[in-house]
């Protein structure tokens, strides 16, 4: 196409006057072009121009103009018009021989990977990388552009290019284990990619950690690697018996600090073996009580250990940095738990920390009684239960890094039935392979059929577990960066609850109702029409106005209707409503009702109004347990009728868990996205601050702003109804001052969000 221009004319003027003709893509050209501008002056983008008629020439599609825009203004400031010229030419060399969706997802991959790739030469090899992949198998660059965060390691991009290779000649001719390698869902692919800035492992340092166990411990157990894990599963050494195995390779961890790693590790699981590996027996112990017995266990043979060796609190106290700054969680406090028992004179403002280092030191006497560590775990797990604070067993890793799992010291063929389902799934967290347990059971499906992928979730859920639907990026504010599929959302079944209370509640509030009806039935959404030949209007129709000339001119009677109006003749709006049911939800007002119960009638009054007028609407509960376990419950979707049956679902919700706002806001953005209409709504519902266990609540409200963002750039608008008595709260730095409603008093809820709706969709 820009053939058709004047050679000789510059390229960012060919390229204006290309864009003009192209209505979808004048506006953001232009954004992009004036932004560019400011920062490197108009005369300097000759290049870069150059580069995005490079991607016009290859026919890349409006698609790919976006992303390279998109790309340009996130690294501008990093990078000047010849870099960002040089990417173009790379796209585009993609686009040739993979296509426009892998370039794409090739751009925004680059744009959030482009600091570790450094320098020209390893920015370079990024598009050299995916353009031989894409001569090869076209249909894997996108997974590998999914993956790339991983891949893509800093300090060592130039292996990014060796992957590419290795996974080509490893898999020949085989699609489909080509498409597992390069999903890493083989592995191959996994080994290799714990490889990349890691080293030495498990095969350079096995004879000399049989070695060193054999001087210190006068112990030779038989040495195993464990195979490379998923991703963010950290491996821990794994006791079995007289089987000590340990990573294939420490990810992260090269030179010096991986082979120090692996001396800490195996020394500390010699321990366990020399000064006798007790097999507390499990039976009605909870994975909170097993966790910080196992802690202290590891206290106590590590205590024994230095008593002999003194030498070792050096090479094991390098990995005690837990601090009072690194969270909230119950996962941060254990880690300063081990360091309080490791090391006497750290002091820590938590008053478990202190109890745990008094109870450890009034044990002294009886230091090589095992007893001992079940004794003092079970009261500092009594201590943790009674604050109310959440144990994440499915996610729970042993800290620091060198000591081993902790399974190898419990004797697992006694569980009381109250707690199995919860011990199983931390053991299936923890253990290294599905069937490593002298008493696994032969995994169920025919012969011949590859077993579930075991990682941090367990191999088989309930039908009350749900199932995982959706992974969603989320932005990492440390880092800069957002990080791809860093949340997976679980799509959980609604559970029919009693109807009659919520029946009684919107009874009583029949005069509310009745309000809101009439609001919601007043406000007049839809799509402006254009009428012609009108009798009256705010502007003449021209064609109309020479037929009546024409007319007159002829002897006839001209029609008069020569006006031209515009009206909304019909409603044209999707709505999802999504609704918080964190544990916050459950706190009880001056009436015995929770605020649960008031978001229920809200979230009632609004969808039986939206029902009568035939507004299309969906309604989506959501909470979370950490980034892998963002819970969604569908009330109604958009496809359903708002009956007795959704009017059950409603009144079923249950409160608890915490508040991942912007991985509910992505997936319910998901949800109306492929809803056909002319006004896209998502009206939030929420009585607290973004919050979950494994990240500070301050980064959670930076995503969620981004993700308004990124709603409204698709022409989906977001608005949050939040329960904020202080008026402090949030809201309006996610969602906008004039797009957020703070609900001073929880009673007023109802009337508020329809309120909104109203105001709204007046728009």
């Amino acid at each position: 196409m820009s053939e058709l221009l004047d050679r000789a004319t510059p390229a960012l003027d060919r390229l204006g006057r290309l864009m003009e003709a192209r209505a979808t893509l004048a506006a953001r050209f232009e954004e992009t072009r004036a932004s560019l501008a400011r920062r490197h002056g108009a005369p300097a983008l000759e290049p870069w121009a150059a580069g995005t008629l490079a991607l016009v020439d290859v026919n890349a599609g409006a698609g790919v103009l976006l992303a390279f825009w998109r790309a340009s203004l996130e690294l501008a400031p990093r990078l000047d018009p010849d870099d960002l010229a040089a990417m173009a030419h790379g796209a585009a060399a993609l686009c040739r021989e993979a296509g426009s969706a892998a370039t794409v997802a090739a751009l925004d991959a680059f744009a959030g990977l482009e600091p570790r790739l450094t320098g020209a030469e390893g920015r370079a090899m990024w598009w050299r990388a995916l353009a031989r992949l894409g001569q090869v198998t076209p249909d894997c660059v996108e997974l590998v552009a999914a993956q790339a965060h991983r891949l893509v390691v800093p300090g060592h991009a130039m292996e990014f290019e060796g992957f590419i290779e290795a996974g080509l000649r490893a898999t020949g001719r085989d699609r489909a284990r080509r498409r597992a390698f390069f999903a890493l869902e083989d592995p191959l692919a996994l080994t290799l990619l714990a490889r990349i800035g890691a080293g030495p492992g498990f095969d350079e340092m096995e004879a000399e950690l049989r070695m060193v166990l054999a001087a210190l411990w006068d112990t030779r157990p038989e040495l195993q690697p464990l195979p490379p894990a998923g991703p963010d599963m950290p491996r821990r050494v794994n006791i079995a018996g007289p089987v000590l195995r340990l990573p294939a390779v420490f990810p992260g961890m090269e030179g010096e600090g991986a082979r120090r790693l692996y001396l800490a590790a195996t020394l500390h699981a010699g321990a366990h073996l020399h000064f006798g590996n007790p097999r507390f027996p499990v039976r009605k112990f909870r994975p909170v009580q097993i966790a910080l017995a196992t802690l202290v266990e590891d206290a106590r043979i590590e205590a024994l250990a230095m008593r002999r060796f003194p030498g070792l609190r050096r090479l094991w106290g390098a990995y005690h940095v837990a601090t009072p700054e690194d969270g909230p969680t119950v996962a941060a406090l254990l880690r300063r738990v081990a360091r309080g028992l490791f090391d006497p004179a750290y002091a820590d403002p938590d008053a478990l920390v202190g109890k745990a280092q008094t109870l450890f030191r009034a044990a002294r006497d009886r230091i090589e009684d095992p007893a001992m560590s079940l004794d003092i775990g079970t009261r500092l797990a009594n201590d943790v239960g009674q604050r109310r604070i959440r144990f994440d067993a499915l996610g729970h890793v042993a800290e620091p890094a060198y000591r081993d799992d902790g399974l190898g010291i419990w004797d697992f063929s006694e569980i009381d039935p109250e707690v199995s389902d919860d011990v199983q799934m931390m053991v299936e967290a923890a253990r290294p392979t599905p069937q490593e347990a002298d008493d696994a059971a032969p995994q169920d499906g025919p012969p011949g059929e590859a077993p579930e992928p075991v990682g941090r979730a367990r191999p088989a859920r309930g039908p009350d577990e749900g199932v995982i639907v959706a992974a969603y990026p989320e932005w990492d504010a440390g880092a800069g960066i957002e990080r791809a599929d860093w949340t997976s959302v679980r799509e959980m079944p609604a559970a029919a609850g009693e109807v009659r209370p919520l029946l009684r509640a919107l009874e009583r509030a029949a005069a509310l109702r009745g309000r809101v009806a009439r609001l919601v039935k007043a406000a007049k959404v839809g799509r402006a029409a254009r009428l012609k030949r009108q009798a009256e209007g705010h502007d003449l129709d021209i064609d109309a106005v020479i037929e009546a000339a024409i007319a007159t001119r002829a002897g006839e009677m001209p029609d008069l209707r020569v006006f031209r109006s515009s009206a909304r003749l019909q409603r044209d709006l999707a709505v999802l409503v999504l609704v918080d049911v964190s544990h916050s939800t459950r706190e009880r007002l001056a009436d015995g009702a929770s605020v649960l119960d008031v978001e229920r009638l809200a979230v009632a009054m609004l969808a039986e109004a939206l029902e009568k007028l035939g507004d299309d609407f969906a309604l989506l509960a959501f909470a979370s347990s950490g980034r892998g376990d963002v819970r969604v419950t569908p009330v109604k979707s958009f496809a359903e009728p708002y009956d007795a049956a959704a009017l059950a679902r409603l009144a079923g919700l249950q409160a608890g868990l915490s508040t991942r706002l912007g991985a509910a806001l992505r997936h319910a953005g998901a949800q109306i996205a492929r809803v056909r209409a002319f006004r896209k709504l998502v009206l939030v519902l929420t009585d607290g601050e973004p919050s979950d266990i494994d990240v500070a609540a301050g980064d959670l409200v930076q995503d969620a702003r981004r993700v308004v963002l990124q709603l409204r750039a698709q022409g989906i608008d977001t608005f949050g109804v939040t329960l904020d008595p202080a008026g402090v709260g949030s809201a309006p730095a996610i969602f906008g001052k004039t797009n957020a409603m703070p609900v001073r008093r929880v009673e007023d809820l109802p009337e508020r969000l329809s309120e909104l709706y109203f105001r709204l969709a007046r728009r």
